[in-house]
């Protein structure tokens, strides 16, 4: 990451090449970011090749990765995290650290501080739709992350999709419950539907297509913000008729109190995380 040429582009080092920060490269290249402002680091040769593919330099040392950048992505798993960041930053004083972008979940901000010494560090929730684009992100930001600071954390976070600024670090406590998990909650209901389609005489193909297509457009139509989910809910359901007995089945199942339990459980399991990590 030597050449420079374009001063007015930050360049960003990707600790971990995988998923999600291909995903973040791919969007920011389609955004007109400059390759060559760019390069991650893996230890997996097909990781780096996939990096590599998109046009972007792919290293296997970390510490020469990020030796010149203004931003540095901690993409790598939780569990690597420690051994990551420890002397990641050997020759830069603490004051002169890039500003740090974590998207390892389960990570408070004060032990990334800890490990890097970094005092500017903004720790980011995605989810996996995110691969495509379309995920969501709750972010929080240390109390040394500037204004410009925050709006380029949220430029390179954005190129995956939506980023929602949360008002302290707990609550991506409740974000990775909602939006981190939140997608296998949606394809466990496409499951359901889709055994039940079958059981119903349908075909595996036709449940299959008629599940994902209802899905996708009540999404549309959610997104649409001219009618709550509640208003919506209430719309398709008519007195006596076939949508009302559904719904009546599922509260009598307690799906609500259910689904209501297993965002909470999700929850107290980030912040278990978070402090099983802290004691590491």
């Amino acid at each position: 990451m030597s050449d420079r040429p374009d001063p007015s582009k930050p360049r960003i080092a990707f600790i971990g090449g995988g998923n999600m920060a291909q995903s973040l490269l791919s969007g920011l290249l389609a955004s007109g970011y400059p390759a060559a402002q760019l390069c991650a680091t893996d230890p997996a040769e097909p990781q780096r090749a996939a990096v590599t593919a998109l046009g972007v330099t792919a290293l296997t040392d970390n510490a020469l990765a990020v030796r010149d950048a203004d931003v540095v992505v901690l993409a790598v798993k939780p569990q690597v995290m420690r051994a990551v960041t420890t002397d990641l930053f050997p020759e830069q004083p603490a004051g002169a650290l890039p500003l740090l972008i974590s998207i390892a979940a389960g990570v408070p901000l004060a032990i990334i501080a800890r490990w890097t010494g970094a005092g500017a560090i903004v720790r980011a929730m995605p989810n996996t739709p995110a691969l495509l684009q379309a995920g969501i992100t709750g972010v929080y930001a240390s109390a040394g992350v500037s204004d410009a600071g925050r709006a380029l954390a949220e430029r390179i976070l954005g190129a995956a999709g939506k980023v929602v600024w949360v008002g302290q670090e707990t609550d991506l406590d409740a974000v990775t419950a909602v939006s981190g998990s939140g997608p296998a909650y949606f394809f466990h209901l496409m499951e359901a539907m889709i055994e039940a389609g079958e059981a119903l005489g349908l075909t595996p193909e036709t449940a299959l297509e008629l599940t994902l297509e209802t899905a996708y457009g009540a999404a549309l139509m959610a997104r649409r913000r001219d009618a709550t989910p509640t208003r919506l809910r209430q719309n398709v359901t008519s007195p006596g008729g076939t949508t009302e007995r559904a719904l009546a089945l599922l509260d009598a199942a307690g799906v609500s109190a259910a689904v209501r339990a297993a965002v909470t459980g999700a929850a107290i399991r980030a912040r278990e995380l978070a402090e099983e990590l802290g004691r590491s």
